[in-house]
């Protein structure tokens, strides 16, 4: 079965269906970014004392303290569930865009990689791996600008695009 470039064979009203779901998707995917940017300030340093706490920094000016083994994995349960079923819905629409197809493919499977790397790295770092809060920030970092990519990709190949890019 072919699909590739199918998105432009859409009827208007699934078409208007797929920016609906994508543009309000998109407003609960950049606020969660916006929340880690308020919580962490977006540093290796802010990463680590939002998992592992500052309770040893006197000079802190708000007292964090290191996440509970529940919490810990019930972020990272939620997080690895919640975003595999994002990645896996928008992997369905992409997979029907017209781009080429392996930048399509990179769309579609990178995004699990770096679910793995970034909640991976997060319980790692909990645990008392500091260092992987470096693989949080490049994985998290390589997902947002993965899913933007996406989006653009889907929004333009339903309304802008009628011939397939390969």
């Amino acid at each position: 079965m072919q699909i590739h470039g199918v998105i432009h064979q859409f009827p208007r009203e699934l078409k208007l269906l797929i920016l609906v779901f994508v543009s309000t998707l998109s407003i609960g995917f950049f606020g969660g970014i916006s929340f880690v940017k308020d919580t962490t300030n977006a540093n290796p340093k802010g990463i680590e004392e939002r998992y592992l706490g500052n309770e040893n920094d006197e000079e802190a000016t708000k007292m964090m303290f290191k996440k509970s083994s529940g919490e810990i994995k019930t972020l990272v349960h939620n997080h690895i569930l919640s975003l595999s079923v994002i990645f896996f819905l928008m992997a369905l629409i992409l997979v029907t865009t017209g781009v080429h197809t392996k930048l399509k493919l990179f769309l579609m499977l990178e995004p699990f990689v770096s679910i793995i790397c970034t909640f991976g790295g997060i319980y790692l770092m909990w645990t008392g791996i500091t260092w992987m809060k470096y693989v949080v920030i490049i994985s998290g970092f390589l997902m947002t600008s993965v899913y933007a990519v996406s989006i653009i990709v889907i929004i333009q190949q339903l309304f802008f695009n009628r011939r397939s890019i390969e």
